[in-house]
Order: C-alpha cells, then structure tokens, then sequence
C-alpha cells in the first residue's frame, strides 16, 4: 500500500526488495488497479482520479527518477501484505534475467554460412560467414562457454534463420549436460510464390547459397535430401533437427509480405505500395491474397508435426521481429496469445514448465499486435 494526503493506492503481486533503497513502481499495472491516470512533466509527476480527473498526488523528478513523495506526517508505516512464493515462482517472471547474453553482429549475408576462400576481384567483398561463426564460438568457449548449465541460441530475422541452421551444431560444441535450445524470431522464410506465380525467392535463395559457397555449411539432413539452396527453407530443415526449437513468427510477417508475395519485380506498377507500408491500407483484393499467404504460412509449420520439443508463438500481427525490444517481449501491453506475452511464452517452454504452441487467430482479430507501419 502507498499513502499519500488524500488517497491510498495498493498494488497487489508485485516484487518488493525492501533491502533495495528505491523500490520501482509498475505505471501500467499502477493505474489499472486504482482506476487512475498519471501525467508526467520534465520534473513532476502528477497522479489523477480517471473518473473525474481530481488530482491526487504530485511528486517530483531526481537523479531522473520520479520519486513518491514522502508523508512524514503519516504515523503509520506503508504497509506490505504478502504471501511467500518460492524462489522458482519469482524467477517464472524474470527468466533470463541474470544471464550472459552476447550478440554476434551479422555481416555475411548468408545467415553465417558462408565459405569462399577467393575474394571477389569485382566487388572486394569476402564471403566468409561460416569461419566468422565458428571464431565467435571457439572464442565464447574458451572464455566460460565450455562450462555453460543452460544456453539458448537466438536471432531474428536473417539471425532466426541462423539459430535455425546452425542449431544442432551449436548444441553439439556445449557441454554434454547442458540444456541447449534455440530460438528463432522472424526467421521462419517460407517457399511460396510471389504475387505472378514465380518462385522468386526461391531463385534469391539459390544465388545467396552459389554465391557464397554455402553448401557444405547447411544442415546435411536436409541437403543429403535436397537441392542445397532448398535447405535455406527452414521448413525443409526444422523437421530433423535433434534440438528443441521455438517459433516465434507473425502468420502475416512484414518481411515476407513484402519480399516473398509480393517483390518490387512481381509488382512494375507500385499498387502493393500501400499495402506493404500498411496492412490497414490494403484493399479487399489484395487482403484476400494476404489471408492466402498466411494460409501457406500455417500449412508449412503444419508439416513439422507436433514435437514438445517445439515451442510456437504464431500471432497474427503485421511485424517483424518481436522478441529484442521490451514492447514486444515481456511489457504490460505486448502482443499476448491466450493473455500470455511472448517473454513468458519462451521462459515456460525453455525452463519445461509448459510446452507452448498457439496459433493466432485471422486479421485483424487480435487486438495486442503492435503492427508495423513503415514511413
């Protein structure tokens, strides 16, 4: 409970460190439970009745913090009402928390399958991912990764697509006992034709794997298989990895939207413009095209089975990459299925708490998306 002059405000489930001399305060959370607004000011804050816009307390701004002001002409202690949770119970809500995170800056272009000795005498440019891969692990070993107990391998985008082809190798060079899984955000590139009928980014895939010598550096699973340039298709890997995986991907994800049904060369005439900066501007036609899309979408994550080692966050937002901001992640109001945020989602199937699989409903039914608007 918090007492100011005029009012008193609780605040029910939260952490409270009371060895912490500056406990922070959930705003969102807050304001729901005591029916209030607040207004922020470059140095005050000022904390309203929502019904009828009475204010109730005011406070200052120091060392950048909004501060509760103090009573201290209230005899009474603020008053803290608990029950005891075990330990595991507070770390269900801060998975990850303590963790070693390291992001590999992506610079190869291949998803870090790259492997070509010659530099090229046109352009000077080496293609070179896998070795710049490999380096970064051995170095990350060498420095305490060898002794890791837990490791989860992430990216998004073109890095989704590589803790997708370099999963089972990565769990491989961890130790025996270590619990490794992997996580890929937005990098679930479905084989679907463009908007004319043509394989269009099946043929950007077969360039990418000539260019760079990619080959011998894809999944053998699928490239004993299969055309090598088909095993950048994780729906044509994902089904032998030995490695638990989770699939967090928009059905109408902004990228492939965009390059996959329809290319700026499958559309001369710009009428899919619009459409691709914003889904609320498509028109009924070409929105039906897009439902047809994220019908294909779900057939390809179909084919995969239901596996508990695979986890699943399939929503129906127009985005791309939702799991490196905290809006997206594990805030007050990110996108949510079932009313479970996406941060929870991860830390319950990764810890075996429960295994996740949820599949949104169609556009635009789901009211938590945060879609993307592109200026």
């Amino acid at each position: 409970m918090l007492n100011s002059h005029t009012a008193n405000f609780t605040l029910d489930d939260i952490l409270c460190a009371l060895h912490i001399k500056r406990n922070l305060i959930f705003v969102s959370q807050f304001c729901k439970q005591n029916n209030i607004l607040i207004e922020f000011f470059p140095n005050s804050f000022l904390v309203k009745d929502l019904s009828t816009g009475a204010s109730l307390v005011r406070g200052q701004s120091k060392d950048n913090i909004y501060e509760w002001p103090s009573t201290p002409q209230i005899t009474q202690p603020i008053a803290y009402s608990s029950v005891a949770a075990p330990i595991d119970v507070w770390h269900c809500r801060l998975d990850f928390y303590n963790w070693n995170k390291v992001k590999i800056r992506y610079c190869d272009g291949s998803s870090f399958t790259g492997d070509v000795d010659e530099v090229d005498p046109a352009t000077k440019l080496y293609f070179r991912g896998a070795k710049i891969w490999l380096a970064v692990i051995e170095d990350l070993l060498a420095k305490g990764m060898n002794k890791a107990e837990n490791a989860l391998l992430s990216g998004c985008s073109a890095g989704g697509l590589a803790s997708i082809l370099h999963c089972d190798k990565f769990h491989d060079l961890l130790p025996a006992g270590a619990t490794v899984k992997c996580l890929s955000d937005a990098g679930y590139f479905i084989n679907a034709k463009d908007i004319t009928g043509t394989e269009s980014i099946k043929a950007y895939y077969n360039e990418v794997v000539n260019t760079h010598g990619s080959a011998k550096n894809l999944p053998s699973s699928c490239t004993s298989r299969m055309t090598p340039s088909m095993c950048f298709f994780p729906q044509y890997v994902v089904p032998q990895m030995r490695t638990p995986l989770f699939i967090l991907n928009a059905a109408y994800d902004a990228w492939q939207i965009k390059n996959i049904l329809a290319p700026s060369a499958a559309d001369p005439h710009k009428t899919w413009n619009d459409c691709k900066l914003d889904i609320k501007q498509c028109s009924s036609d070409q929105l039906l095209i897009v439902q047809g899309f994220r019908s294909e979408f779900l057939n390809a994550l179909a084919a995969l089975g239901n596996s508990s080692a695979r986890g699943m966050f399939i929503n129906s937002c127009y985005a791309h990459c939702q799991s490196g901001s905290q809006d997206t992640w594990l805030a007050a109001d990110s996108p949510v299925l079932d009313n479970i945020p996406i941060g929870k989602a991860v830390g319950d199937w990764f810890y075996d708490r429960s295994a996740f699989r949820k599949i949104d409903c169609p556009y635009p039914c789901d009211a938590s998306c945060r879609n993307r608007v592109y200026d």
